[in-house]
């Protein structure tokens, strides 16, 4: 008796298994790169309070978030501040930018930053268009500012990214807190005065298949 239940239940168990494991809801979700240097956003952005736009600068007017070029890092670690330039985890930085040994004829060449979110091709998002009408870093990011290590907090899925399109207003926050990783709600009716203000389109045309897949 206890062999038939299993060979009946069981095939049933593991099919669940496989559909949830290949499911956008489960999938990336934790995927945390190893990095060609080991940054800290819990020490820059938790610790020190830096601002996600100081290295992210086109996240207000491009579709794209931009990874920071050396030079803003060598702001920070260069010859003339030298913090923790001794640091072996900045050797490829510091190469990077002055050459390696110091030869300037190899200098000039980009980190090879890793890339944590990915989302597919034949979808089209826009971060200016989210940051500009109130929806913070932290909703599609975590909390980053206590990430020793960037990993992917959210499931970037389509039905994930309906559920905010078919309810924006619980998400909105005044554009001065977009980077507050820590800011709550007050609530009441502000995310729906918010959405007056940014004049954020009927959720009909929010949920519209155009708008991220064109």
């Amino acid at each position: 008796m206890l062999v038939a239940v299993v060979a009946i239940i069981g095939p049933a168990y593991a099919g669940l298994i496989v559909l949830y494991g290949f499911s956008p809801l489960a999938t990336d979700v934790g995927y945390a790169p190893q990095q060609p240097i080991p940054y800290s956003h819990a020490l820059h952005v938790g610790q020190l309070g830096m601002d996600c736009r100081y290295c992210h600068i086109t996240v207000e007017s491009t579709a794209h978030a931009s990874i920071p070029p050396t030079q803003t890092c060598i702001n920070c670690h260069s010859s003339a501040y030298g913090i923790r330039r001794d640091s072996p985890a900045l050797q490829p930085l510091l190469e990077a930018f002055y050459g390696v040994g110091g030869r300037p004829e190899t200098a000039g060449l980009p980190i090879p930053w890793v890339r944590v979110h990915d989302l597919p091709d034949y979808v089209y998002f826009d971060h200016s268009a989210h940051v500009n009408r109130g929806v913070g870093c932290v909703e599609c990011h975590g909390r980053v500012d206590r990430m020793e290590v960037v990993y992917q907090a959210k499931p970037l899925s389509m039905g994930w990214c309906l559920e905010c399109h078919r309810d924006p207003a619980p998400r909105l926050r005044p554009l001065s807190e977009i980077t507050n990783m820590s800011w709550v709600s007050p609530g009441g009716d502000l995310g729906s005065r918010l959405m007056q203000e940014y004049n954020i389109r009927s959720v009909q045309y929010l949920q519209s298949c155009s708008l991220c897949h064109r």
